[in-house]
């Protein structure tokens, strides 16, 4: 980030790419000078005006999310929206690396002057976001892009926190239903606002017709994540385009009605607490990496050994971090 801190703001706000890449990078560094910074920089920005909408996409690896991502942002630049593709990819649990090929799946979208293609690590954070997602989001807003498509790395148990980042969120869903229904946890199916059966073209058009109807079956059973909305099932096929648009319009209609109603308002209301515990959680964790009232090398061997048990040792990095605040 430059060191001018109003230039910071003003390239933001003024839409620069570069800008907004580098304060996103700025935010999901681990380096206590760089929170500092960023802390600084997000309280600058001016309170929007405008509020976009936050649209959650996850699904399967290999679902089509980067594809079916693309041609839905390619029709919304058409039709004169800014869009911001949050794109999170998993993180080695080896070394810690991300390949980041989001951005090479959407060329076309990359490259379009409307719109802003990030890729970032999990970096071991679970929910399928990645550790500064919510603040990557209020950046994007605060640089005017007026859809924010936050992808996670992929369907499972923990998938459900991008529920709690976005307005509408998004269930992608392979031809099949059968196995791949039941292999869904039930949890992700009740957060689902739209849940799209992919590749619903070619040979598999007659078996995508067949699992929406087994998906529509299946959501009837369960209540919806907004009351007096139901979830609703839309066979989209990213590669012709069919559907693309029939979805968009549902997106819109109801970002529409939780605007509407006051519902976007308690919406956003509980991102910002739910962004407040884990800015403490992630503030605690680091407090405790910190202390040197206890030698957490010695104690993470003594846990691993079985001579001192998990919770003892939590219990006793807890009470460090205490003792450290009430000295501090």
């Amino acid at each position: 980030m430059p060191e001018d801190l109003d230039g910071a703001v003003a390239g933001i706000i003024a839409g620069d790419r570069r800008a907004l890449a580098e304060a996103i990078t700025l935010v999901e560094s681990t380096l206590p000078e760089h929170q500092e910074q960023c802390a600084k920089l997000l309280t600058a920005l001016p309170v929007q005006e405008h509020i976009g909408t936050r649209i959650g996409v996850t699904g399967a690896p290999g679902v089509g999310k980067s594809t079916l991502i693309e041609a839905m942002g390619m029709h919304m630049v058409r039709d004169g929206r800014r869009v911001a593709v949050l794109a999170i990819d998993p993180s080695s649990e080896l070394h810690g690396g991300s390949i980041l090929g989001d951005k090479t799946r959407m060329t076309d979208l990359a490259r379009h002057p409307d719109a802003f293609v990030r890729s970032s690590p999990s970096s071991g954070t679970l929910g399928g976001l990645a550790r500064r997602t919510r603040e990557a989001i209020k950046l994007c807003e605060a640089a005017g892009y007026s859809d924010i498509i936050i992808e996670t790395v992929g369907v499972g148990q923990s998938e459900t926190a991008v529920a709690g980042v976005s307005d509408v969120f998004l269930l992608l869903v392979s031809p099949g239903g059968g196995d791949e229904l039941q292999g869904i946890k039930r949890g992700i199916m009740e957060l689902a606002d739209i849940v799209i059966v992919t590749k619903s073209d070619g040979d598999l058009a007659l078996r995508a017709t067949q699992s929406v109807g087994e998906y529509r079956s299946a959501l009837s059973f369960l209540i919806p994540r907004y009351s007096g909305m139901p979830s609703q099932v839309v066979p989209v096929s990213a590669h012709s385009g069919d559907g693309v648009d029939v979805l968009i319009g549902i997106v819109r209609d109801r970002w529409a009605r939780l605007h509407s109603s006051g519902l976007l308002t308690q919406v956003r209301a509980t991102q910002l607490v739910d962004e407040m515990w884990v800015a403490v959680q992630d503030g605690l964790i680091e407090a405790a990496r910190a202390t040197d009232a206890l030698s957490l090398d010695v104690l993470t061997h003594d846990v691993a050994r079985g001579t001192t048990s998990p919770h003892a040792a939590a219990a006793m990095i807890i009470q460090a971090v205490k003792r450290n605040t009430s000295s501090a």
